[in-house]
């Protein structure tokens, strides 16, 4: 298969790319972070971190960094003008109570009918991660998933049922993978883009389920 896998910033780009105007978003921890980097110039997105921000910009400048200033995962971000802090309850409130668009979160695995499973891989001693995901991925109206396709070891992350424990059920909506972007509808997986190289064919090969071109 001669194929290139997208970066980590052109899966971020890819994300952006499909974000509707006036959108209320959250972006989970780890590579979903990096889309606040890549939204279209002039397209209003109003980004909202779980640890009390909304209005977050992208990430700043080498040397500009305010560390008083971060995203949930501890990282030095931007406000943009009008952007406001407030306290982590109010924050999980937003979150719970239906007030975002959308959600990016990473994920372990996502099953053909959009289960996600995104907090701990169930091995021993493995450090479980739930932090916001639960209230994430049930409170958005959204749920969209940002991965790399294949594991380490070569075998896909979208199954037809997660072995992992759950995040939550029916949830994901969009999936964001190095190699394809994928729908979750109620007839199944439905494929919206492959890298260049990689046949329709192959890419179900490699993830073991029926997709619909």
């Amino acid at each position: 298969m001669a194929y290139t896998r997208r970066t980590k910033d052109q899966m971020a780009a890819r994300v952006a790319q499909d974000m509707p105007e006036g959108a209320y978003v959250n972006l989970g921890i780890g590579m979903p972070t990096l889309v606040a980097n890549h939204l279209p110039a002039g397209l209003e997105i109003i980004l909202h971190s779980e640890n009390g921000i909304l209005g977050m910009g992208p990430a700043p400048a080498a040397g500009e960094e305010d560390f008083d200033l971060i995203n949930a995962g501890k990282q030095p971000v931007t406000l943009m003008p009008g952007g406001s802090y407030f306290h982590h309850t109010d924050s999980f409130a937003m979150m719970r109570g239906g007030h975002l668009d959308i959600c990016v979160l990473g994920a372990f695995q996502v099953s053909e009918h959009g289960d996600l499973a995104n907090w701990h891989t169930g091995e021993p001693g493995a450090i479980p991660a739930v932090g916001g995901a639960m209230d994430l991925a049930i409170g958005a109206k959204q749920t969209w998933v940002m991965m790399d396709l294949l594991t380490k070891q070569g075998q896909s992350k979208v199954v037809s049922q997660c072995t992992y424990p759950l995040t939550g059920l029916a949830c994901v909506k969009r999936i964001y993978t190095d190699l394809a972007t994928l729908v979750v509808s109620p007839q199944g997986l439905q494929l919206v883009d492959c890298v260049d190289g990689l046949s329709h064919a192959e890419l179900e090969q490699l993830v073991g389920l029926k997709i619909q071109a």
